[in-house]
């Protein structure tokens, strides 16, 4: 009896075991319900906009450079400095060309053998017309050549003088050997030192750059829009622009210039932008700043908005799955408008109280609202 009761007691122990695993099993093989966050609907502003990077650079900036070749015999000025227009920037002394200057000596020698020769002819004459033996008609052209061979000694002294030291008898306190600046402004850059040797500016030559003024009360933006963005942009549109070396700081600037033609850049072809920037008081603004302009190409500031990463599309329709129930969702089509990328604005097809469903899938970021 006692056997009977043992084994119908270890039966029951095991049917019991067997199915507690059976139950085990089936629940961790039960996939548990899901649970979808929502998200309504909310207002905020929608900026669409594009973005150019560039550098601020004063819109008028001048190189000066010298007229005569020689050395830099003193400078005047320093970078950062302010200039006014006519301020001296830096006072050359003119090695000559030995071959000019043996030309223009030269060309002295040459005048004054004329003069000589002019004068001598001039005061035969004269003698003989003051004894009435020849006319006045006669010694005429003897008066002429020698008022002529004089000025062209004094010609080819001031050429000498001009190749020797840069500046004339003549022109009195005008020379060429004082660089003066041609603007007012600030000295953005001193290239060269005192002792260097400096080439004048000609047609065949650029020359050397004494130094680089600029007027920073009028600074404009530079930059490179993409090919596929420069077709929504146009002049008059507004920028905001960031720059690295200053935190925490926008600054407002028009588009003015959208170039005609393209150029290819790292395998893209890039279209140059400038943009008038406001003044900003109190902030120092350099030249050659890196900067990034966002150019607002549309703006909404009371947009009826969900997040963009809820959309779905069937076809070519948009819709979004708005929440009827517990853990109960309709599909919902919805007309959108404007989209900053982040939010876009819902024109027609839901209201305020609809709860979204939002893809567990997908990151989502806190509504701009």
């Amino acid at each position: 009896m006692i056997k009977r009761i043992l084994k119908i007691s270890l039966l029951v122990i095991l049917l019991g075991i067997f199915a507690w695993t059976i139950y085990f099993l089936y629940a961790k093989s039960e996939q548990p319900p899901v649970v979808y966050q929502t998200v309504s609907p909310f207002d905020t502003i929608i900026v669409k906009k594009t973005v150019a990077t560039g550098s601020v650079i004063p819109r008028k900036e001048v190189n000066m450079k010298s007229q005569v070749s020689g050395i830099i015999e003193k400078l005047f000025v320093i970078a950062g400095q302010e200039i006014k227009q006519g301020d001296v920037l830096a006072k050359i002394k003119i090695i000559p060309n030995m071959i000019n200057l043996a030309n223009a000596e030269s060309r002295v020698n040459q005048a004054e053998i004329n003069f000589d020769n002019a004068k001598q002819e001039y005061e035969r004459n004269d003698i003989l017309f003051k004894q009435s033996v020849i006319s006045k008609a006669d010694f005429l052209p003897y008066e002429l050549k020698l008022k002529s061979t004089k000025e062209e000694v004094t010609a080819a002294e001031d050429n000498l003088q001009l190749i020797k030291e840069g500046v004339t008898k003549s022109a009195g306190t005008a020379t060429n050997t004082l660089i003066r600046s041609t603007i007012s402004g600030m000295v953005l850059d001193v290239p060269i030192k005192e002792g260097s040797n400096v080439i004048e500016s000609n047609t065949f030559n650029e020359g050397t750059t004494i130094a680089s003024v600029a007027n920073m009360g009028e600074m404009i933006f530079e930059g490179k829009v993409d090919e596929s963005e420069v077709g929504k942009i146009k002049e008059g549109m507004d920028l905001v622009l960031t720059i690295g070396a200053i935190d925490k700081e926008s600054f407002a600037a028009k588009l003015e210039y959208i170039a005609p033609k393209g150029v290819t850049e790292n395998g893209a072809i890039q279209f140059l932008i400038r943009a008038a920037l406001s003044k900003n008081k109190g902030t120092m603004l350099r030249a050659g700043y890196s900067a990034n302009a966002d150019i607002i190409l549309d703006k909404k500031e009371k947009a009826f908005a969900i997040p963009e990463s809820v959309l779905k599309f069937e076809k070519e329709k948009t819709f979004v799955e708005v929440e009827t129930g517990k853990d109960k969702y309709e599909k919902r089509f919805i007309k959108t408008g404007l989209s900053d990328g982040i939010n876009i604005e819902v024109v027609d097809g839901l209201k305020k109280t609809d709860k979204i469903k939002v893809p567990q899938m997908e990151s989502m970021q806190e509504p701009q609202g």
